[in-house]
């Protein structure tokens, strides 16, 4: 186990204030909810950050998302459980939370562009870019999991 570092949410009120703004922000731009909580889902198992797993766990089954979707979604390009829409997000998440591996690929770019319109792509955008920056939060200060009763 490793030994939590600084407790970010209390050590600069003003940079979590604007983390939970930008967090706010993306929730109220349009996109399904579900969608959200998957990307978010996806770009947290990417990174390993434990804590942003458990809490986006939570999130997803409360928002009604099934314990099967949430099984199998390392594994999302297997199955047949995922929207079109939904495997669109998925890659595009992937592409921009490991951008160091391709770049945004034109065929990941071409997917995302079939599924989303132009307003929705810079949207889902910044619910990638912002559920990468909690990770990073999260991964970088050792953020523990909550203990259970």
């Amino acid at each position: 186990m490793s030994t939590p570092r600084i407790d970010f949410y209390t050590a600069s009120p003003a940079a979590l204030k604007a983390m939970l703004a930008l967090s706010a922000a993306v929730n109220h731009l349009g996109l399904e909810a579900s969608l959200l909580e998957l990307v978010k889902m996806r770009a947290s198992q990417l990174n390993g950050c434990a804590f942003c797993l458990d809490m986006h766990a939570r999130d997803a089954r409360k928002a009604g998302e099934s314990e099967r979707r949430l099984y199998v979604l390392p594994a999302w390009r297997e199955t047949e459980l995922f929207s079109r829409r939904e495997q669109a997000a998925l890659a595009w998440t992937e592409a921009l939370t490991l951008v160091i591996d391709g770049h945004a690929s034109d065929a990941d770019y071409d997917f995302a562009r079939s599924e989303f319109s132009d307003a929705e792509l810079v949207n889902l955008t910044l619910a990638i870019t912002t559920i990468n920056a909690w990770n990073r939060f999260a991964i970088g200060f050792r953020k523990s999991l909550p203990v259970e009763p």
